[in-house]
């Protein structure tokens, strides 16, 4: 039932209005994503024609606004995390040697020296040197997840991003791959699948192809989403994304029409 506060004031029709709204649902205002399924096996006979079978793809997921300041900050988060950060020098009291002073302060008309591990010194220590260091970076979780978001929605504009069905190919050998890849003009593609691991087939055999790479759901990052020219994702990983990056939109009354 409408709240009574709202009913002060309004009348009998504005009343029956709002009870009604209570019980219409709402539709989303933002249009789903349609994209042609591709298939990665040689057609058999019976499959359906190539282009006849469309995936629908999450909007929220795939036509998200592009937002380079987004990518830029995932990107240099992501190349961040892989510095070493291993590099070490040694300081004056690190260096091995005696504390001894090398000659009197005064008397030898030269200027004043400690010890051998002075700075300033051949075979001394170093002064302000590199010492070992975490250089990586923090970003919220949300934050990554749009840039995720905004990578995927890139590709699909440039028209990098492909659908499969299935990335599993039983027996499938290298050779076979290799041209199949160069007959779809797949070069230079990062395949991603949804199951916890990559196929057997699928990794056994494009392992030795060059400028192909393979990863599941879990692995992908916004930089390698920029990095690959060319993204192909299975039906697995189309749903897992979607479920995992799906964001609720705004919606107006059933029976009427979005704008």
């Amino acid at each position: 039932m409408a709240d009574g506060r709202k009913l002060v004031g309004m009348c009998s029709k504005e009343r029956r209005i709002l009870a009604d709204s209570e019980h219409i649902t709402a539709q989303s205002i933002i249009k789903p994503v349609y994209l042609t399924l591709s298939q990665l096996t040689y057609p058999q006979e019976g499959d359906p024609a190539v282009g006849a079978r469309v995936v629908e793809l999450d909007p929220t997921v795939f036509n998200h606004p592009i937002r380079r300041d987004i990518i830029h900050l995932c990107v240099v988060q992501y190349r961040d995390s892989l510095r070493q950060g291993s590099a070490n020098t040694k300081t004056r009291s690190e260096v091995r040697g005696s504390g001894r002073k090398i000659r009197p302060q005064k008397g030898s008309g030269k200027a004043r020296l400690g010890d051998g591990q002075s700075p300033m010194l051949r075979g001394g220590g170093i002064a302000f040197g590199p010492k070992p260091r975490d250089f990586s970076t923090k970003l919220p979780k949300k934050v990554i997840e749009m840039g995720i978001r905004v990578a995927l929605s890139a590709k699909l504009k440039e028209r990098r991003l492909g659908v499969v069905e299935s990335l599993d190919w039983p027996g499938m050998k290298t050779q076979h791959l290799a041209r199949r890849i160069t007959s779809l003009g797949w070069h230079k593609t990062l395949f991603v699948t949804g199951h916890p691991e990559i196929p057997a087939g699928l990794l056994r055999s494009g392992s030795n192809i060059p400028n192909v790479d393979f990863m599941t759901v879990d692995e992908l990052n916004v930089y390698d989403i920029v990095y690959w020219p060319r993204i192909v994702l299975d039906a697995a990983a189309v749903d897992l994304l979607g479920a995992r990056l799906s964001k609720l939109t705004p919606g107006v009354p059933a029976g009427l029409t979005p704008l």
